[in-house]
């Protein structure tokens, strides 16, 4: 049974409760319409579920940069974290796709493939206006955007300024989500988009590879384009893309509050101004209802950080990636709700032992590797 060190078994603890959200919401709409449409006008369980995960990433990745202290290592272990079963997931697809029993995403084939590619390697296809090959991934777009910014601040030595930054992305959150209501990125021009993406891989190369102020400034450099990319390209409109980026650093506020390098009076500020700022961004009472109570379940798990969970909590939030990038292929191939999960878990859990667990060693190897 997958294991996760007792100081961040809260943080797998509200992992694995949003993945099995996302995966229920799903799940609903495809077997049980007509309940789930009851239950999603009153609360968005899928909203609830990213928003969790986006405040576990902002408390969670400033502070594995920091411990690590060292963009190369950092990216790396992005890299291995996450690209393995993205690559064994798009596997999946395309073989289900060339067997009949899913159907692809039409603009995958409608799009140029160097792009497509491109833009799911990177993980900013959603910001790009690119197709994705797994729908799910929209997420790992804001993610990616998040670790850019991330990277950035750490680089020009401006990290602390988290709950300052939280407040800046969410106030202007409501007037420039009024003046672009949808992404400006044309999603039939693909010049633009390909430029965008390569300079993001170049600024990447460049601070992993690079040394000194080329380091910085590459760093920098990836950091506003990924904060131009949420403005610019978020197929919501740039008022929920600001939000979700505010979200982030009122989790990495959280962070910084508990280690005392700013005061909760801070941090509190920041979680007031993406709430306030954040609810009426969608015209949905439901998602509103998914915001709050995925702040409300963040603080009360964080408040019991110290106690033991139960351990089918940890350990689900271990396999909780298996979970969330595989669950939406099933949904295609499994004929009911039980069965469903039934196997989706089991999966999970083997392409965690078969496919994560094994790539991020392999990470750690060559980060240490590097070192030496």
């Amino acid at each position: 049974m997958p294991t996760t060190p007792a100081r961040l078994a809260w943080l797998d603890a509200l992992r694995g409760p949003a993945a099995l959200a996302v995966t229920m919401h799903h799940a609903g709409w495809t077997y049980i319409p007509a309940f789930w449409a009851e239950v999603d006008r009153r609360i968005d369980l899928g909203t609830w579920g990213v928003f969790v995960f986006f405040l576990v990433s902002g408390y969670i990745i400033p502070a594995s940069l920091e411990r690590r202290g060292d963009l190369r290592a950092f990216w790396t272990g992005r890299a291995f974290r996450l690209l393995p079963l993205l690559l064994a997931g798009w596997c999946l697809v395309l073989l289900l796709a060339q067997v009949g029993m899913l159907p692809l995403e039409p603009q995958l084939s409608e799009r140029p493939l160097p792009m497509v590619v491109l833009g799911n390697v990177t993980m900013l296809q959603e910001l790009l206006n690119l197709p994705a090959v797994i729908s799910v991934t929209w997420t790992l777009s804001y993610e990616m955007a998040f670790y850019l910014m991330s990277v950035a601040l750490f680089a020009a030595r401006q990290a602390h300024r988290s709950a300052g930054i939280a407040v800046v992305l969410a106030v202007p959150a409501v007037p420039l989500g009024l003046l672009l209501p949808g992404p400006t990125i044309n999603s039939r021009i693909d010049l633009p988009a390909a430029l965008l993406g390569l300079a993001v891989v170049a600024a990447i190369a460049v601070t992993v590879l690079g040394n000194g102020r080329t380091r910085t400034a590459a760093a920098t450099a990836g950091g506003l384009l990924g904060l131009a990319l949420v403005i610019l390209g978020s197929r919501a409109g740039a008022w929920q893309g600001l939000i979700v980026l505010a979200a982030m650093f009122a989790g990495t506020a959280v962070y910084r509050a508990e280690q005392g390098t700013i005061s909760w009076r801070a941090a509190g500020v920041a979680v007031a101004a993406v709430l306030g700022c954040g609810l009426p961004a969608k015209d949905d009472s439901a998602w509103a209802a998914g915001i709050v109570l995925a702040f409300g379940v963040f603080a009360l798990v964080w408040a019991l950080r110290g106690r033991a969970f139960p351990r089918w909590l940890p350990w689900l939030g271990v396999i909780s990636f298996s979970v969330y990038l595989l669950h939406p292929i099933l949904l295609y191939v499994v004929p009911d709700l039980i069965l469903f999960f039934v196997i989706l878990i089991p999966l999970s859990l083997m392409t965690y032992h078969v496919i994560e667990a094994p790539a991020q060693r392999l990470g750690k190897r060559l980060i240490a590797g590097g070192r030496g």
